[in-house]
């Protein structure tokens, strides 16, 4: 059972970061004196004396954004959007605080009251299956890291980042991954997950063979931010142990750097799922042979869009004596199909069964009624200008509406950074980086964001698209109120959002509120948006030039260099993958169409074990046949084709109504083309459906009383009727008039000569 004993988990802010090289001497002194003290006093000195470390730096893992524009011969979103500030000046910010603090009518918050009294869903988790192992015994509380009985090397590491008590799901897994067992885990969002598997994994780490390198754990990860903060995370807690090698392996940086790093062997590899299967199948010496332990972070969104195929290939390229843990905040249908195909025996440990709300976190609805459904980007800035006003995330749902947005916020003098797929990793990364430093005070994104990400002091997630469903809401709002801290999320509904609103109501209950925003605010931003379409127009007209631009550039390029290394090029190995193109839209497809019917694809799914069984019976089963004489294996192979065929005419006869009977069209052969023939040639010689001979007979009869028909007498004949002929008797007749056919031909040929007795010369 969870524990409700509330957990120490004090991150630094970003305050503590930039003043920590100031204090460095100061801190040396104090470790001298610390030396001889005991390591449990050190431990509840930790976060009182010693600024901690930050877990993450997304800066070192990509160039920087200048140089990459400097290099493409292009410019930032930022200088084209103070270009046409500078050409044509709006209303900013700033010039409007005066005209918003003279409002009558300010922005006010309410308890959220429903319009009508609906049965609300429930949102309550699966129940626990007989698949899973008991988890008796498991305890969700640790008074310090000393009691899950890890190295010295990983202590003075969590003593470093402020790791000061173990969370829920820490102090229940740890134990356990030591042993070996698979695990999955679900806890809230900001409960230190990463660190949850990221410490048993570097603890059994230290007593692999050493003489002999290989990759030992793999750790995949849905988005490419999310990677790179594992990565940052696992380097962070590595940094007292020399001989760990971690290697980064995603989308959108150099294949060749990666593909030389997974040729070395490291111990760890952190990628997403994509990237690791294209560096299996096309680098040399990339292998996971000697794979130990399998992560899935996020496991819900890994088998979304897509994915799912990726997974169950890389699964199966994994050696089966391997551990395997699978973690995320939601656990989905698609997830636990995951778990029976690839997990032995699991545990699963929920640290928060009852709920998955943090209590700190304040959760706001703003109602947009239908007549006002055009003024949201009027709304989301009226409440960014006046109430929330810095370290605010904004999920949008859509790339291009993401990218309006940061236009409209840079126009109107906001301090903005966008996050989304039609950004270069690079770009991606920096903004990840100003958001975290504070440099801008606004993050709009896609769900791209919504996963995992740990950004030190976000104070506000607003939702200014409804997410789809309620796992979607969960991770969004997740980016706040992380660790103790107070947050608050604020979602847009409209009134085609009910389902999601009454499920956000069953979730937070009494507490949820309803953010009322002041009518003039709103009329004022609607009026400035308005005068900013211009300019949101141009600027959008010279993106689309300067990549209409650098596409020729591109294509330029690249003529050039087929011209001038042709043969190199043609050389090279074609770079292959596990499915085909078309393949892969159908899959996709087929998700998307699942996904909107609220269904999981795919069939019933069994465990590992039964469908080894199913595959070992095939091919026992296939071995008999082959050693069966070639007579039985002919006679075989017919009965299957004759089942095949009658499948088929039992189809096409309820097609065209009539009724099969197997003794009449089994005498005519295994051909289909044959069975089809006889059922559209003799419909009348087969037996009517028992429907349609009953109205017969009835209207027969009528037509008889009323004297309109004259019933004849008709005589059974003795002999059977040639319908019921048998396929010998019928084969002698085609037979013998085949036969007559062609004496009559000879004749004619012949042309009436009369035949004359041979005789031989002897007898002459």
């Amino acid at each position: 059972m969870a524990t409700t004993t509330k957990f120490v988990f004090e991150p630094p802010s970003d305050e503590e970061i930039e003043h920590e090289e100031e204090i460095e001497s100061e801190d040396e002194d104090e470790e001298e004196a610390e030396a001889a003290e005991p390591v449990e006093i050190k431990a509840e000195k930790v976060s009182k004396n010693k600024k901690s470390q930050s877990p993450w730096d997304f800066s070192s893992y990509s160039e920087s954004v200048a140089d990459e524009h400097f290099r493409r011969s292009t410019t930032s979103i930022d200088d084209k959007i103070s270009k046409a500030r500078e050409r044509r000046p709006v209303v900013t910010a700033e010039d409007n605080d005066s005209d918003e603090n003279s409002d009558s009518e300010p922005h006010h918050q309410e308890d959220y009251r429903p319009e009508e009294e609906d049965d609300l869903p429930t949102t309550s988790g699966n129940d626990v299956k007989s698949f899973f192992s008991h988890v008796e015994g498991v305890s969700f509380h640790a008074n310090s890291f000393l009691d899950l009985h890890l190295s010295r090397p990983l202590l003075r590491a969590c003593e470093a980042l402020g790791y000061s008590k173990p969370t829920p799901i820490q102090a229940a897994c740890i134990p356990l991954a030591l042993t070996g067992r698979d695990i999955c885990g679900s806890a809230i969002t900001g409960s230190g997950k990463t660190a949850a598997f990221s410490l048993p994994t570097l603890e059994r780490l230290l007593y692999r063979p050493k003489n002999r390198p290989a990759i030992r754990v793999l750790i995949l990860t849905p988005t490419r931010e999310l990677a790179v903060q594992v990565h940052s995370m696992i380097g962070k807690l590595a940094q007292f142990i020399t001989d760990i090698r971690c290697c980064l392996v995603v989308g959108g940086l150099s294949t060749k750097v990666q593909e030389a790093a997974l040729r070395s062997l490291p111990d760890i590899v952190v990628a997403t799922p994509g990237r690791m299967i294209d560096h299996l199948r096309n680098s040399l010496s990339v292998h996971l042979d000697e794979l130990a332990v399998l992560i899935l972070d996020e496991a819900d969104r890994l088998l979304e869009l897509g994915f799912s195929a990726e997974i169950h290939e890389l699964v199966k390229m994994c050696p089966k004596r391997r551990q395997t843990m699978l973690f995320s905040a939601t656990m989905t249908e698609q997830v636990d199909e995951l778990i029976k195909l690839s997990l032995n025996k699991p545990l699963r440990l929920s640290a928060d069964p009852s709920t998955k709300r943090p209590a700190t976190l304040t959760e706001e609805v703003v109602r947009i009624r239908r007549m006002r459904e055009g003024n949201h980007e009027a709304v989301l800035l009226a409440l960014c200008s006046k109430t929330f006003t810095s370290k605010v995330i904004i999920f949008s749902g859509t790339k291009k509406a993401a990218h309006r947005l940061k236009i409209l916020f840079g126009l109107a003098g906001f301090k903005a950074a966008e996050l989304h797929g039609d950004l270069t990793q690079a770009q991606r990364l920096d903004a990840l980086e100003l958001f975290r430093k504070q440099q801008v005070d606004f993050l709009i994104a896609t769900d791209v964001a919504a996963r995992g990400l740990d950004i030190i002091g976000v104070q506000t997630v607003i939702n200014f698209a409804c997410p789809r469903d309620l796992t979607s809401y969960v991770h969004r709002v997740g980016r706040t109120a992380r660790a103790g801290r107070e947050g608050y999320a604020v979602t847009f509904v409209t009134d085609n959002d009910r389902s999601l609103l009454k499920a956000i109501v069953k979730r937070a209950g009494s507490r949820l509120k309803s953010r009322i925003v002041a009518e003039q605010s709103i009329k004022k931003w609607s009026e400035i948006i308005e005068q900013m379409e211009d300019q949101v127009s141009s600027i959008l007209q010279e993106e689309r030039e300067e990549m209409a631009l650098r596409k020729a550039e591109m294509e330029m390029t690249k003529a050039e260099n087929m011209i001038a290394h042709k043969d190199e090029i043609y050389s090279r190995p074609k770079r292959t993958w596990f499915v085909t193109e078309k393949e892969k839209k159908l899959v996709a497809k087929a998700a998307k169409e699942a996904l909107g019917k609220g269904k999981s694809a795919g069939n019933e799914v069994i465990s590992a074990e039964q469908a080894e069984e199913l595959k070992m019976k095939e091919k026992r089963k296939r071995e008999r046949e082959k050693n069966l004489p070639r007579k039985k294996r002919r006679k075989l192979e017919a009965a299957r084709e004759m089942l095949e065929d009658e499948d088929e005419v039992k189809a096409l006869c309820y097609v065209i109504g009539v009724y099969y009977d197997r003794s009449y069209m089994g005498s005519y052969g295994s051909n289909f083309g044959t069975h089809w023939w006889m059922v559209m040639t003799r419909q009348d010689q087969l037996v009517p459906s028992p429907n349609k001979k009953a109205k017969a007979v009835k209207a027969a009869k009528k037509a008889v009383d009323a004297g309109k028909i004259v019933k004849k007498s008709v005589k059974k004949s003795k002999q059977p009727s040639q319908i019921t002929k048998s396929r010998t008797e019928e084969m002698q007749e085609l037979f013998q008039d085949d036969m007559s056919e062609k004496r009559q031909k000879r004749t004619q040929r012949m042309g009436g000569k009369k035949k004359s007795s041979f005789k031989s010369k002897s007898s002459i």
